[in-house]
């Protein structure tokens, strides 16, 4: 069983009410929209692209409730609020400590844009204390992980991490995002910082594009002078509507929760599928580590095709799955990382990561269990041999 700590319990309570803005005009029960990017100088410092107009600040005082956070901010993406965070706190002669499986879109951002600023990296499994250590260097400045890992569902000891970093001096920040605040809060066991994609599960609706940095207001008012000069900022409306959709995170993501489970016992078990990754399967190489530090195990698993089975086929024959690039909306949806996330990457370096043609990551929705077993029996039936 995960871990059902006391501050998971009033999460709900926190996803409807916190941060809520209130209509002293005509008394409506939901916050207004705040539309307008210009406003008198005179009586007023809002500018749109400062991270301080209205929505904008209810909406973080929500994630950073969630996160268990001082303050947070807005951006246009989650790879914007990760170049964001990154370059705000590297510069030229830095070294940073990344984690060996990452999200594309980030091993992309590091390996074309770092050495261009001068800023070194290195790549290593963040669970193996030696290599942690041998990877330390005297410029070294943050150390950078995702837990669960995107696609392959990898844990990180947090608590170990977090301890690594205090005592190296280093910064320590998470990409969140297929956790989620309901299922893990990292600031909680000592990380610094805590990213989202919030176009995953905090949007959930598969209908808004924007990110999300939480911390101490000491880290995330160094990350916010630095974003000021990059622009990645979201829109009013976009903001009413991650406002919107959190309100129903905590309900989403149970359910997402329920229905990954038991269809990673079920994939686990069928003859036509090789391998399943899920951190509540007992069997998962991290599951003890999950145990201990999420709250639940996560909507996101992935798993691999028997080498017989064409993987675009059988995406093809699925009725209710989708295929999509995205991820974490409340409907289910398939994609192949190798042709999706993980294009960019060298094949044999994806491979080698354990990456491969035949993976998928499956995002569950909110949909009946039954339906969505019975729909991946079928094109796997159709296409097993």
């Amino acid at each position: 069983m995960p871990n059902n700590n006391n501050n998971n319990n009033n999460k709900s309570t926190k996803c409807v009410h916190s941060g809520n803005l209130v209509d002293d005009k005509y008394y409506g029960n939901i916050s207004p929209i705040y539309p307008s990017i210009t406003y008198d100088f005179i009586k007023s410092d809002v500018y749109p692209r400062y991270f301080n107009t209205p929505n904008q600040i209810g909406v973080c005082k929500k994630i950073s409730d969630l996160e268990n956070a001082e303050l947070s901010l807005l951006f246009g993406s989650g790879l914007g609020a990760i170049a964001t965070t990154m370059l705000s706190l590297l510069k030229q002669g830095d070294h940073v400590i990344l984690q060996d499986s990452l999200y594309g879109g980030t091993i992309n951002l590091v390996n074309t844009e770092f050495k261009k600023f001068g800023i070194e990296h290195s790549y290593v499994d963040v669970n193996d204390r030696k290599k942690l250590d041998s990877s330390l260097k005297k410029n070294s400045k943050v150390i950078y992980v995702e837990s669960p890992s995107n696609p392959l569902l990898n844990i990180v000891d947090l608590s170990s991490i977090s301890d690594f970093a205090k005592s190296n001096g280093l910064v320590s920040v998470i990409d969140n995002t297929f956790a989620s605040p309901i299922n893990q809060n990292p600031i909680d066991l000592g990380i610094d910082l805590v990213i989202h994609s919030a176009t995953k599960y905090l949007g959930g609706h598969s209908d808004i594009l924007a990110g999300s940095v939480s911390g101490s207001k000491e880290k995330i008012e160094v990350i916010k002078s630095s974003g000021l000069n990059f622009g990645s900022n979201i829109s009013e409306y976009t903001a009413w509507m991650l406002e919107r959709s959190i309100k129903t995170l905590k309900v989403r993501v149970n359910a997402q929760n329920d229905n990954a489970l038991n269809l990673a016992k079920f994939l686990s078990e069928h003859n036509f599928v090789s391998k399943v990754f899920y951190p509540g399967l007992e069997n998962h190489k991290n599951h003890d580590i999950a145990k201990i530090q999420m709250h639940g195990f996560g909507g996101m698993l992935s798993f691999e095709l028997n080498s017989s089975i064409d993987p675009i086929k059988f995406v093809s024959d699925l009725k209710i799955i989708k295929p999509t690039m995205s991820l974490a909306g409340v409907e289910s949806t398939i994609t192949s990382p190798a042709l999706s996330s993980h294009k960019k990457m060298d094949p044999d370096i994806r491979r080698g990561l354990g990456i491969s043609d035949n993976l998928l990551r499956f995002s569950v929705g909110i949909e009946d269990f039954e339906d969505l077993m019975l729909d991946l029996d079928n094109a796997l039936t159709k296409n097993g041999k």
